[in-house]
């Protein structure tokens, strides 16, 4: 039922979006269907000029982002619009994590505090920001996050949702939470613990960052006028490696896994050598909290490989850059892949070339490019491997904008 304010209000609006024309109607997309259904499901929506976005003609990006932004700021309350626009700091820009939420409160608005309206407009954004494939893979993850749900603990009970860590938000160096044991039980998961945050304002002028984030899963798209954006630092983890939901069969790293390990198993004897590290690795180098600390080049450089083997570093580095749109992932591949790149880019390995086995550890690290995938124990189903990879540029972090 509607409240008499909300239907003198919803009466206003009307009169307003009438004297504009029914052009605008007919112009009106997503943004506006969102914006209906949020302003009937929720007495607190205000009916105002933020109701006008239209982006029937961005169709190219950044301004295609820009606009899908705004179209999902129109569907929310005040009250969500101050949750997801923060300020653009780098406080803001490095809080993010690869634990579940309960353990490390994220920025922004939670997807379980959003309407189907409101999701709709969120996920539209995230189409337009990343590739098929990425956008795959977003929602893939989110996806073992709802079967983790479903399996922890005996039962599957129903695990605590918010809190905020010790310290402000500062993340552990590992995905095992204290004193977590069998089970995982304390653990909070699911597909609607995922946030979306503004850092400044959209633009297509000026620097802004669309942060998503959550358990396994956390992607920094940076935009800055006709810059081409960037993604990083871009953690993807998954857990379990393979799982059926709803009848659907996912494997959200596999490519990921073939390519790196496919290019590690390619060297000879004396190469793996040259590529071995005589440090061990329980998780990746530079997660959460580690932004900047890159260390010296180590391992085995690309320019000592053969032809064939140069390409399998390639496939490995795209399974990463592909996640953003065709022309901003090929933008960046140019850089990354230029042969005066890859003769200053070097692999490296540690704790075997093994992708069951726990330790095992892949790194690709170049003048810009560094990535990182290593094996852990399970969590929640412990007899197995789960992964962890993290994608980084020692340029272009945030869009460079920072320093650490």
């Amino acid at each position: 039922m509607f409240t008499s304010q909300f239907r003198t209000r919803a009466v206003s609006a009307l009169r307003v979006l009438a004297a504009g024309g029914l052009t605008f109607l007919a112009a009106c997309n997503d943004a506006k269907n969102a914006t209906s259904l949020a302003a009937a499901t929720d007495p607190s929506f205000a009916l105002d000029t933020r109701t006008t976005v239209d982006c029937t003609k961005a169709t190219q990006n950044p301004a295609k982002v820009v606009c899908l932004a705004n179209a999902f700021k129109a569907t929310l309350t005040t009250t969500q619009l101050a949750t997801l626009q923060q300020a653009y700091t780098a406080s803001n820009a490095t809080r993010w994590s690869n634990l579940p939420t309960n353990l490390v409160s994220r920025l922004g608005v939670k997807f379980s505090s959003l309407n189907a309206a409101q999701q709709a407009a969120a996920l539209n954004l995230a189409k337009a920001a990343l590739s098929t494939a990425g956008y795959t893979t977003f929602q893939s993850i989110r996806a073992a996050d709802t079967y983790l749900h479903q399996n922890q603990g005996a039962g599957g009970g129903t695990p605590p949702i918010g809190g905020t860590p010790p310290g402000g938000g500062t993340p552990p160096d590992s995905t095992r939470p204290p004193g977590g044991g069998p089970g995982g039980g304390t653990l909070a998961f699911g597909d609607s613990l995922y946030y979306v945050a503004f850092l400044g304002a959209p633009s297509t002028t000026g620097p802004w960052i669309l942060k998503i984030d959550g358990h396994h899963l956390a992607i920094n798209l940076h935009y800055n006028g006709t810059q081409t954006p960037t993604a990083t630092p871009n953690f993807v983890g998954i857990e379990p490696q393979v799982f059926t939901l709803n009848g659907v069969t996912y494997t959200p790293l596999q490519s990921r896994k073939v390519a790196m390990y496919t290019m590690i198993n390619s060297l000879n004897a004396v190469q793996l050598a040259g590529a071995t590290l005589g440090t061990s690795f329980s998780d990746v180098l530079l997660g959460p909290g580690q932004d900047g600390k890159f260390p010296a080049h180590q391992g085995l450089r690309v320019s000592s490989l053969s032809a064939a083997q140069q390409q399998l570093v390639k496939n490995a580095i795209e399974e990463w850059v592909k996640l953003q749109p065709t022309v901003e992932a090929n933008n960046l591949l140019a850089t990354y892949e230029d042969p005066s790149a890859l003769a200053q880019t070097y692999i490296a390995s540690s704790g075997g070339r093994d992708s069951t086995k726990q330790g095992s550890y892949i790194r690709i690290d170049g003048p810009r490019v560094w990535i990182e995938f290593v094996c852990q124990n399970g969590i929640v189903f412990q007899s197995q491997i789960h992964f962890h990879t993290i994608w980084r540029d020692r340029q272009q972090d945030y869009g460079g904008d920072f320093t650490f």
